[in-house]
């Protein structure tokens, strides 16, 4: 993204002192991952993506998004975009979204379909894929 806005930056979007907002969605995103992450370890369940999750886990910001890494993966480059400030980085935004969906949460929400059943159908009823 940084390559891109130098490179191939198109328009300058968000000026000057405006730019440092991006801190926000990017220490946000940063925190739910750190959040999340930690959920993770004290369940004591697989982290990495296509490994076989011994716990589904129901709490923290997985009460609000299936997804609460991938979605503060995309916050943050939504705050590298923004700090940035030209057009080109924020292009990178939905084409990490789409690759996101469709190469690794389909793909996981079939394991745990497979391993949790009924429960992660429940789950799936309950609470979105992104918000």
């Amino acid at each position: 993204m940084v390559a891109l806005h130098f490179i191939a930056p198109i328009r300058q979007v968000i000026p000057g002192a405006f730019r440092f907002l991006g801190l926000i969605p990017l220490a946000g995103g940063l925190a739910v991952v750190l959040w999340a992450a930690g959920i993770f370890d004290r369940a004591v369940t697989a982290i990495k993506p296509f490994q076989e999750s011994s716990v589904l886990v129901q709490r923290g910001p997985f009460l609000v998004s299936r997804n609460p890494m991938y979605l503060s993966m995309v916050c943050g480059l939504v705050g590298v975009a923004m700090l940035a400030g030209s057009v080109s980085p924020f292009l990178v935004v939905p084409a990490f979204a789409i690759l996101i969906d469709r190469r690794f949460i389909r793909a996981e929400e079939a394991i745990l379909e497979r391993r949790f059943g009924a429960e992660y159908l429940d789950y799936k009823a309950r609470v979105r894929r992104w918000l």
